[in-house]
């Protein structure tokens, strides 16, 4: 009698950890997503997707605070993607208020040169150095509600006022507008021009540019959200696959 309770004992117990290892997960997914149920991705998704949002941080940590991407968060995932032969295709969803200008060219240049298509969505915002960022991409779209702000790069902290230090902020303003008009259908006048009005921003020079005026600018390929992003990615990605095969033949 004593070993049968024992045993029926052991077995309650074993039975209960299992509960208590449910009960932990549900309350962790309640409080990091506000939900219990929480869809998952398939196992053999040839998708991925990578979220740009809030401030993208550069050499120098940000407050606590401050919602950030770090870029030394997304070149490693970058690189993964590019050698993970099971990924075909990279959606990036933006919604950035910019950030330093280094970091945000370091991840368009590597989201450009990707072997693989990619595509962009700008949700809510896609400012300052989230424009290159945004047309990086194979294919760019924006919702119909995004904003897009185009001003001139500034400095933060000590400047030295000599010569030298605008004829760098010059040289490194070429760099964002070389890369822009290379990756887009706007012309670098056009694009200047944006850049550069006044009157349109309250505290600042340049342009905030809504859905269907980032199309019509030539900045961003279609006004659309997921659906249609997909729908395009997954165009690309068939098209690539052609593409290839008939390199092989």
């Amino acid at each position: 009698m004593g070993n049968d309770s024992k045993q029926n004992g052991a077995r309650n117990e074993g039975q209960e950890q299992p509960k208590d290892e449910q009960s932990s997960s549900l309350i962790e997914k309640i409080q990091q997503l506000g939900q219990t149920n929480v869809p998952q991705l398939s196992q053999d998704s040839k998708i991925h997707c990578l979220t740009i949002v809030g401030q993208i941080e550069g050499h120098l940590q940000l407050p606590p605070q401050n919602k950030t991407t770090k870029y030394e968060h997304l070149i490693p995932q970058i690189v993964a993607i590019e050698q993970n032969p099971k990924i075909e295709g990279l959606l990036v969803i933006l919604n950035t208020v910019g950030g330093d200008v280094e970091a945000g060219l370091a991840i368009s240049e590597m989201l450009a040169s990707l072997s693989k298509p990619t595509v962009s969505i700008v949700l809510g915002g896609g400012h300052s150095i989230g424009v290159p960022i945004a047309v990086s991409c194979s294919y760019s779209f924006i919702a119909e509600t995004a904003t897009m702000t185009i001003h001139p790069i500034r400095l933060t902290g000590l400047v030295i006022g000599v010569p030298q230090t605008f004829e760098y902020l010059d040289k490194m303003q070429d760099r964002v507008v070389n890369f822009v008009t290379k990756h887009s259908n706007v012309t670098e006048e056009r694009f200047k021009d944006l850049m550069f009005a006044k009157g349109n921003l309250t505290r600042d020079i340049g342009t905030n540019v809504i859905g269907t005026d980032a199309v019509e600018h030539g900045l961003i390929d279609e006004v659309g959200g997921i659906g249609p992003a997909m729908k395009k990615l997954n165009e690309l990605i068939e098209h690539n696959k052609q593409k290839n095969e008939g390199i092989v033949q």
